[in-house]
């Protein structure tokens, strides 16, 4: 009885701060309500140089376009040419690195089409590290996994920036 009384008051505190999941239905405008998946379709995504941009590119448009490619989009997302740095954490006495830290540095730009103003711009950083082991092709196959876990992380602040952004 005495949980009930203390945490009645903190639920009813958190319903009247104007706390909204994310991921509900909303209107892009007054004339349409559309659910967030929905609003994701109207946005085009540009081409981004090298492998690792042509993966994160690929992920975007796997999390974006349930349906489908759109024909008709509304926003254009430019994502600038990815940064990545490896630098080694853990060394022996030998001066052999053991493990290594891969860190990602993009930019992201919401472009509306219409007017052609930046409406959202922002910038993104994923850090991960792996262990660098006897077997060169264990480590190669660790880093690659370590870089591709980047990437997805990228993707995941990409849309989690976007759902924010038309949220609002």
């Amino acid at each position: 009885m005495k949980k009930t009384i203390l945490i009645l008051p903190v639920c009813l505190a958190l319903g009247a701060c104007g706390f909204q999941p994310v991921h509900g239905n909303f209107g892009l405008n007054a004339s349409e309500n559309q659910t967030l998946r929905q609003t994701l379709q109207h946005v085009q995504i540009a081409n981004i140089p090298d492998r690792n941009g042509q993966f994160l590119r690929n992920e975007l448009i796997d999390r974006f376009y349930k349906d489908g490619r759109p024909t008709d989009t509304r926003f254009e997302l430019k994502i600038s040419p990815i940064q990545e740095t490896v630098s080694d954490l853990d060394l022996t006495k030998e001066s052999d690195a053991t493990r290594s830290q891969l860190k990602m540095n993009t930019d992201m730009r919401l472009v509306d089409k219409e007017t052609g103003e930046v409406v959202l711009s922002r910038a993104l950083t994923a850090v991960s590290s792996y262990n660098i082991l006897v077997s060169e092709f264990a480590t190669r196959v660790s880093e690659q996994n370590t870089r591709e876990n980047a990437l997805n992380d990228i993707a995941r602040q990409i849309e989690l920036h976007l759902s924010l952004y038309f949220k609002r």
